[in-house]
């Protein structure tokens, strides 16, 4: 799903940060912050005018993955536009995103698209999303990542 996010941006500047290619080490919440993967990682967040996390859910609920990424980014959030696009095995998770959501809105004051991708297993084959009404709804969440970031810009 990032993948074909990534492609339908088109002419705007996106950067894909795969966890898999460029994985962080656990939160300590002390000597972490110091290593160099993690310093770059959070340099990159300051940067972004937006977000659009892909995660999966297990057990109803994000990857410790995703919910390590907030806290190595930290205040890097503050203030960011966020969306979501969620990966699990069944329909029933589809509510799985929102402590995070709520904590991003309460603790970095981030602004939701409330509009978030949801795919089940069914929407895959062979780890490719097959999926027409998926691949809208990101393209459709990716413009609107665009729209909002620009209009709260400061810049």
């Amino acid at each position: 799903m990032a993948k074909h996010l990534e492609k339908s941006f088109g002419k705007e500047e996106v950067e894909l940060f795969d966890l898999q290619e460029n994985p962080l080490p656990m939160c300590d919440g002390d000597k972490c912050y110091d290593l160099p993967e993690v310093l770059d990682f959070r340099e990159k967040i300051k940067e972004a005018d937006g977000i659009i996390m892909a995660t999966p859910v297990y057990n109803f609920n994000v990857s410790s993955g995703a919910k390590n990424i907030v806290e190595l980014g930290g205040r890097m959030l503050y203030d960011k536009t966020f969306g979501f696009m969620c990966a699990a095995g069944g329909k029933n998770s589809y509510m799985s995103v929102m402590s995070l959501a709520n904590s991003l809105m309460l603790d970095f004051r981030c602004y939701i698209i409330p509009k978030f991708v949801y795919a089940t297993k069914n929407d895959f084959e062979e780890d490719k999303l097959v999926n027409s009404d998926i691949k809208s709804r990101i393209k459709e969440l990716g413009s609107e990542l665009i729209r909002v970031s620009s209009a709260l810009s400061k810049d």
